[in-house]
This record gives structure tokens, C-alpha cells and sequence, in this order.
């Protein structure tokens, strides 16, 4: 896991939306797992400029998102569906034939969640996959105590979920999500937070155990996850110098790693 600190949010929204170019750049096809929420706001509004700008192409991307509530008409601007078309789906030139998010009223929930799983596995499985994490330390919709091997499925939201997302109780319950398993297939993840809100979940998730009751700490368990946040949301990491000295230190040390992976000249041999 890899701890990535800088001094705003508007930093960790630079830093973040540069990987999505990045990666949309060297992969035209890419999937990316998206999330919704206020976290994500600057790291879309990136991602327009430099579409606006000429800078990245989204024509061959496909999307899957985190979650849904259900229950919500797609046009309810409440719904997870319409806040992708604010932020983002309507402001660039994805195709909305490769825009998938959970249907919010299913005729069945248990065959769409079958559903959603069977088609991220149908378009290659997910390139890179977004995060935030919740006060409680709560990923998508997996809230404390979620099986650390969930599938995607429904879930009951907690009063504190409910009041972060709405500001009140009069919202609804339940919601469709990505499971922990499932979210730890994507081929690299990227976790971003802002604020001393978010200190002690960030804490937990990095330097804690491993535990359903963070389920974000099963982050832990993947060979590829950033954690990019500002310098309140580390502050209650114990380690935090250690990760700030790695990260003024990485580009010395891929320099090294590319020197010794280069191929090496053949010996001269001796004269005779």
C-alpha cells in the first residue's frame, strides 16, 4: 500500500485525476471502477478540463460504479446515476453504452447483483478501481462488520451513512454495492480522501489490522492501492514522516529499479 500525502485536496484531486489520464492514455479500452460523493467532485472536474482541453480521449472507456440506491428513479437527482451524468458522463465523450452503474429498481435484486458481477467480468474485469472511505471507514456500501469476501449484493445503510450522504434520515435504506471481494479484483485501486473527518478511518485502514470492522482495511490485502490524501486527513497516522519520505524519495528509487533492470552490456572479452 502505497501512502501518497500532500498539503491540500487539490493536490490529491491533481494527483489523482493525472493517473486516470495517465492510464486512459496508455490504455484507449481501459475500465474504470468509479464512486460518487463530494470527495470525488474535484477529481471530476479534472478530468473535464482536460477532456475540454484536448488532453484525453473517452470514447473507448467503460465505466462501472461502486453502488446504487435502490428504490430511486435514475432521474431522481438524488441517484447515483444522475450525479455521474452532473459530474461527469455528460460533460465528456463516453459512450453511455459502456456507462454501467446497478439498476435502482430491479425486478429482481438478487439477479441484478448476478447481473452486475457476470458484466464486469464480461468487459475484462476493472483496470482501476476509486474509493473514498466513510467516517466509520465504510468502502462503497460496505459498512463495518461486511464479509471481507462479499460479492456485490444489497445492503442496509447505517443513520450515520444516511446523515453523511443527506443530512437526514428520510432517504433510502438500501442500496446495491460492489462487494469487499469484488473490489479487490480491480488491477489497482486508488482510495482518496480530504479532511480531519476522515483522520481515524485513514488510520485504521493503513496501520490497523485487518478487520470487517474497517472494511476498508482489506485494502491491506492487494498488491496495488495508492492511498493519495491531504495532510488532515493523515494526521493521525502514525507513520506519516516514513510515507512523506518514501514519496519525495520515489522517483530516485524507479530510477534505480529501471538501472538495474536494464540489460546490461556483454563483457568485453580479453585480447588474445
Amino acid at each position: 500500500m502505497e501512502v501518497i500525502i500532500f498539503e491540500t485536496p487539490e493536490k490529491v484531486f491533481d494527483e489523482t485525476a493525472a493517473r486516470i489520464i495517465n492510464l486512459i492514455q496508455k490504455k484507449r479500452n481501459a475500465v474504470l471502477g468509479l464512486a460518487t460523493g463530494r470527495t470525488m467532485e474535484g477529481v471530476y472536474q479534472r478530468l473535464v478540463a482536460a477532456y475540454q482541453a484536448g488532453k484525453v480521449d473517452f470514447s473507448g472507456v467503460t465505466t462501472f460504479n461502486l453502488d446504487e440506491y435502490l428504490g430511486l428513479d435514475p432521474a431522481d437527482p438524488r441517484s447515483f446515476r444522475a450525479y455521474m451524468e452532473r459530474h461527469l458522463f455528460s460533460r465528456v465523450n463516453l459512450n453511455p453504452e459502456r456507462t454501467f452503474i446497478p439498476r435502482s429498481r430491479p425486478e429482481d435484486v438478487a439477479a441484478e447483483c448476478r447481473r452486475y458481477e457476470a458484466l464486469i467480468k464480461e468487459k475484462g474485469g476493472i483496470d482501476l478501481q476509486l474509493l473514498g472511505i466513510g467516517r466509520d471507514g465504510h468502502i462503497g456500501f460496505n459498512e463495518p462488520s461486511s464479509s471481507l469476501a462479499a460479492r456485490t449484493r444489497i445492503k442496509t445503510l447505517t443513520d450515520e451513512t444516511l446523515l453523511d450522504n443527506f443530512g437526514t434520515l428520510e432517504a433510502p435504506r438500501f442500496a446495491i454495492t460492489l462487494g469487499i471481494g469484488t473490489i479487490l479484483e480491480a488491477r489497482e485501486i486508488i482510495l482518496l480522501a480530504f479532511g480531519e473527518k476522515k483522520a481515524e478511518a485513514i488510520a485504521w485502514m493503513v496501520e490497523g489490522p485487518v478487520s470487517a470492522s474497517c472494511p476498508a482495511s482489506a485494502l491491506q490485502l492487494h498488491p496495488v492501492v495508492r492511498v493519495i490524501i491531504d495532510e488532515a486527513a493523515a494526521s493521525r497516522l502514525q507513520r506519516k514522516d516514513y510515507y512523506l519520505w518514501v514519496w519525495r524519495h520515489k522517483k530516485q528509487a524507479e530510477e534505480l529499479s529501471f538501472t538495474l533492470a536494464s540489460p546490461q552490456p556483454e563483457d568485453k572479452p580479453e585480447d588474445p
